[in-house]
């Protein structure tokens, strides 16, 4: 677990963080340790095994937890009887009491599932997010390259996958960061089904701002 002015952030292993200042957010909770404490709010960036995966969704969800994600996700996530399923698009914003998420783009440039298609294509809508805590900016970017939409993004911690194949190398994700300027950066989408700590070190040497490597609680 790490502290940034006050908000609580703690890396449950591949894409998947929990964050914490008042109110407790998890976000694409994927091959969950048992867990005690219970989401408040559920973000899903898109409908991957990985990003939306109903059995661990069961593990830190109640029928009073409000989940944020993108239509195709809309009938997994309303067979969990959860307390209420909120649907963006990149560019929406939600307001849930003291806590605001932004919807952004997440899509693929360069990474191929067969010659011409890309394994996240920008016409599926998927999202990363900005979520703000009582000030505190940290955006999740989901699975995504290097996209010129990164430019216009403003935040404190930016939450990068780094371990290529269907996100960003560590090259590229230090690119991202030169066009985010975050004030601290937190690797991600390494350890589990591709990339391994040694992307995540790659990254820490290449970026342009403070990283925070952690271990997966």
């Amino acid at each position: 677990m790490f502290e940034y002015q006050g908000v609580k952030i703690s890396w449950l292993g591949h894409d998947s963080f929990r964050l914490k200042n008042g109110k407790t957010l998890v976000i694409d909770p994927f091959k969950l340790q048992p867990v005690v404490e219970k989401a408040e709010v559920l973000l899903i960036t898109h409908e991957h095994f990985d990003h939306l995966s109903p059995e661990d969704i069961r593990k830190v969800a109640t029928d009073k937890t409000v989940a944020v994600s993108i239509s195709s996700c809309e009938s997994e996530l309303s067979k969990l009887k959860l307390g209420e399923v909120k649907l963006v698009r990149p560019g929406d914003r939600i307001d849930l009491g003291d806590v605001a998420v932004e919807a952004v783009p997440a899509y693929n440039l360069n990474k191929y599932r067969v010659p011409g298609k890309v394994f996240h294509p920008k016409e599926d809508g998927k999202v990363g997010y900005i979520v703000t805590l009582k000030g505190v900016r940290i955006y999740h970017a989901g699975d995504t390259d290097v996209i010129p939409e990164m430019s216009r993004l403003r935040t404190d911690i930016a939450l990068l996958p780094v371990s290529g194949t269907y996100v960003m190398t560590p090259e590229e994700a230090a690119k991202a960061v030169e066009m985010i300027n975050p004030k601290l950066a937190i690797p991600m989408h390494y350890g589990t089904i591709v990339g391994s700590e040694g992307d995540a070190e790659r990254f820490k040497q290449l970026a342009t701002c403070p990283v925070q490597i952690l271990k997966p609680e």
